[in-house]
């Protein structure tokens, strides 16, 4: 059994080991997390076909670029739950482990006699993070649950796009990311409280409906005290005024947003523009937020017949939040990216280097942890079941022509 967080090491989350039981993205990219600080984090997989994302590329060379990012800094292991010699094999595993993650719907791993009960008889200081589309109670509990149906059941996607066209999902698996980042701070709540009060493990109920509507800022006591059903409306949003997307004299795109009133005032500034900044209709947020589209169309005019390099440089040194709306070759090519390193190298060993998001946030006096290419199927069996549990190679070879790894 590890002893976190007093096992020594050289990352901040050396000798903790995690079972990752997960399969996509909320649950396992949790463990992603703990696994980039330097957890150990055994990732169980079904023999032969392994976890759903290796099969979902794109792809370099028949190897999944989706697994490099999701996987990496993790172990695979095979082990086959349905079968009674495999749910053996996971209540050894559970005795070393100090959590385990999953994301079946409720119900499936009691099914397989691998519940939150079953597993905490073997390790009492066990940590069980249960990741689910609509909770582990409730009438929807067994309801599948993916990205856009959280975005969807949370309440984001509805208000997301324009007010003449369908709503929208976001460009990449927000509902997904955002379950998986409440799962490693749960986690980290847990095993905190564990390990600073001497307790016994938590199980944790975590929604990926209730992860969005999280981040649905006022959207709840709007409707509750106000009657307002917030609707799509495009750019615009009620704390930006002015604040919208413009179109540069260079044909890019600009996000520029201002609320507080003595940004808006330096932007009245460099606009040369003395007759906004003495308007009483435009003094406070409230005000400029009444008359926003007007607002709105005049910064618009100023940004596209200004040349860029001057554009920048105005809203620079009036200290005004902008950026360019980057695609992935400007991101890759911008110097701020490289100057922190936000873009890490890693090199797989067969179709070589990956460039993928590096570790965030970083700590100071410490290093990140190297990044580790997602591992192969099956490929630290020997490691953890010859290693960890002390399974002969005989042991092993017969599970594995059973099927059990």
């Amino acid at each position: 059994m590890t002893t976190t967080p007093h096992a020594a090491g050289p990352h901040l989350l050396s000798g903790v080991r995690i079972l990752d039981l997960g399969t996509m993205v909320a649950g396992p990219v949790a463990c992603t997390l703990f696994g980039d600080f330097g957890a150990e984090v055994i990732k169980v997989e079904v023999p032969e076909r392994g976890d759903t994302v290796r099969d979902l590329g794109p792809f370099v060379d028949d190897e999944c670029l989706y697994w490099q990012v999701e996987a990496r800094n993790k172990k695979s292991i095979t082990l086959d739950l349905r079968q009674p010699a495999g749910q053996a094999l996971l209540y050894q595993l559970v005795k070393e482990a100090d959590a385990v993650v999953e994301n079946f719907r409720p119900g499936t791993l009691e099914r397989w006699n691998c519940g939150w009960e079953a597993l905490r008889r073997h390790n009492p200081r066990l940590v069980m993070l249960r990741v689910s589309g609509f909770g582990q109670t409730g009438p929807y509990r067994e309801r599948a649950g993916y990205d856009r149906i959280g975005l969807a059941f949370g309440g984001l996607m509805g208000i997301t796009g324009y007010a003449d066209r369908p709503p929208v999902r976001s460009g990449t698996s927000t509902a997904d990311y955002q379950t998986a980042l409440l799962g490693a701070f749960s986690l980290m709540m847990a095993l905190y409280h564990r390990d600073t009060t001497g307790g016994e493990g938590q199980e944790i109920d975590l929604s990926m409906y209730e992860s969005v509507i999280r981040f649905t800022e006022v959207l709840v006591p709007e409707y509750d005290r106000l009657g307002v059903v917030r609707q799509r409306r495009g750019n615009k949003h009620f704390a930006a005024a002015p604040g919208e997307h413009f179109r540069t004299h260079d044909g890019r795109y600009l996000i520029f947003t201002c609320s507080a009133d003595a940004g808006f005032q330096r932007l009245c500034a460099v606009m040369e523009r003395s007759d906004l900044a003495a308007d009483p209709r435009l003094r406070s947020h409230t005000g400029r937020w009444e008359h926003v589209d007007e607002l709105n169309a005049v910064v618009a005019d100023w940004i596209e017949r200004e040349p860029v390099e001057s554009l920048c440089r105005k809203l620079d040194e009036a200290k005004l939040a902008y950026s360019f709306i980057y695609t992935i070759d400007e991101i890759m090519q911008d110097p701020h990216y490289a100057a922190r390193e936000s873009i890490a190298t890693v090199q797989h060993p067969r179709i070589g280097p990956v460039k993928m998001a590096g570790v965030f946030p970083r700590f100071s006096g410490r290093e990140n942890k190297p990044i580790e290419p997602a591992p192969d199927l099956g490929q630290h069996n020997d490691e953890v079941y010859g290693g960890l549990l002390g399974l002969s190679s005989e042991e092993r070879r017969a599970l594995a022509e059973r099927g059990v790894i």
